[in-house]
């Protein structure tokens, strides 16, 4: 689960973090005024979207006057910000963060993830922080520092000492990056983050440093205990089909294709959609019921897939252990049914009751095409689109 800026800057004051003064605004009129509270002679307005690159995209704003911040939050406002990372359809932008200008002596890069090669958490910094760090670690990785931290001993001072002194900090700036390390580390424990970044983390006019950006990600298996951010989650940034999954406890990521796959099993939902591959197809979602996957659960996901207009055939492929294919087929009748599924759907059963399961798709009466195995549920849904 991604945090806005405005409410990961929120949770960085909480943990000792410098970061700019701001407000979040959701009109032009409380962005203006947000300016004046703010005070001063320059402002800066950002889009709130779950998303990178926003400057170049034309989401960060200045402003030299109210009137000009309340212009710019209305130019944003109510659009959809496209950026590399969004895809062309963009994210919309619901809020804007007014901040307050600041002086930039020089900009810096921080971030902390997890690691899953070395099973630890990676703290990874550089000199070269900005619009174009993805250029920097592509084309110059030597200026990417990287430490990592072992957990029972947490971050340590001299690792975020060789941190600071690889990023070229005075004497004073090096103590202020250790403590400023050091909160972020418990920051990132605390919250269950998967992931933090300060991008850039600059110097400002009087040798301070301060988080002039923030992007926090928290892992999700963990939001039970992490009820205070779970409040904070924005589903207009998800995708909508993949947020209607999770509410019927089904794991589903949207794809391009046109072939839809409901598979009960992440690894064999994996190599369906690698079947569908080879056979020249093209796969339109991933999408796992998991072990017990119940009639309900197999109607909600039928409507689900169906709620995608590039869909033209549905493989389903079900290995009835935990739950038999008899009452699998059941599920599979009820939702064509109900749902009145004008596309072609092939089904590929085996397990617990496989023949009964058959004999209930075949007896139905419906436009179900059954397949002998995997191979040939695949051709049969490339040929049926």
């Amino acid at each position: 689960m991604n945090l806005h800026e405005y409410q990961a800057k929120q949770l960085f004051a909480r943990f000792g973090i410098p970061v700019t003064r701001g407000e979040a605004a959701a009109t032009p009129a409380q962005a203006e005024a947000a300016a004046g509270r703010l005070g001063g002679e320059l402002w800066v307005v950002k889009a709130q979207v779950h998303a990178g690159g926003r400057g170049k995209a034309g989401g960060v704003k200045l402003a030299r006057s109210a009137e000009e911040v309340r212009e710019a939050a209305a130019a944003l406002l109510g659009q959809r910000l496209i950026t590399k990372q969004t895809g062309a359809e963009g994210l919309p932008i619901n809020q804007v963060f007014v901040e307050a200008g600041s002086q930039i002596e020089r900009e810096l890069y921080v971030s902390m993830l997890v690691d899953r090669a070395a099973e630890r958490i990676a703290v990874i910094a550089s000199a070269a922080g900005g619009m174009d760090i993805e250029e920097v670690a592509a084309e110059t990785p030597e200026k990417i520092i990287t430490v990592i931290v072992h957990p029972a001993a947490g971050l340590l001072p001299h690792q975020a000492r060789q941190l600071a002194h690889g990023l070229g900090l005075n004497k004073d700036q090096v103590k202020q990056f250790v403590k400023l390390a050091g909160n972020l580390y418990r920051l990132f424990i605390e919250s269950d983050a998967s992931m933090v970044e300060i991008n850039p983390l600059i110097v400002n006019g009087e040798g301070d440093l301060l988080a002039l950006d923030a992007k926090i990600g928290i892992e999700e298996n963990a939001l039970f205990r992490q009820a205070d951010l779970q409040a904070m989650r924005d589903p207009s940034q998800e995708d909508e089909m993949e947020r209607s999954a999770a509410e019927h406890d089904l794991n589903y990521v949207s794809l391009d294709g046109n072939i839809a796959c409901m598979v009960n099993g992440a690894g064999l939902a994996m190599a369906t959609m690698d079947l569908i591959k080879l056979h020249g197809g093209e796969p339109a979602n991933f999408l796992d019921v998991g072990g017990g996957a119940t009639p309900d659960r197999v109607a909600a996901a039928f409507k689900l897939i169906l709620s995608n207009p590039s869909v033209k055939a549905i493989l389903v492929n079900i290995f009835g252990g935990i739950v038999r294919c008899d009452l699998i087929a059941e599920g599979i009748v009820q939702a064509v049914r109900e749902i009145d599924v004008r596309i072609p759907v092939i089904v590929r059963l085996e397990g617990t009751n496989v023949d009964k399961g058959k004999a209930l798709l075949s007896e139905s009466g419906l436009a179900i095409t059954p397949a002998d195995d995997l191979t040939d549920a695949a051709k049969k849904a490339v040929g049926a689109v």
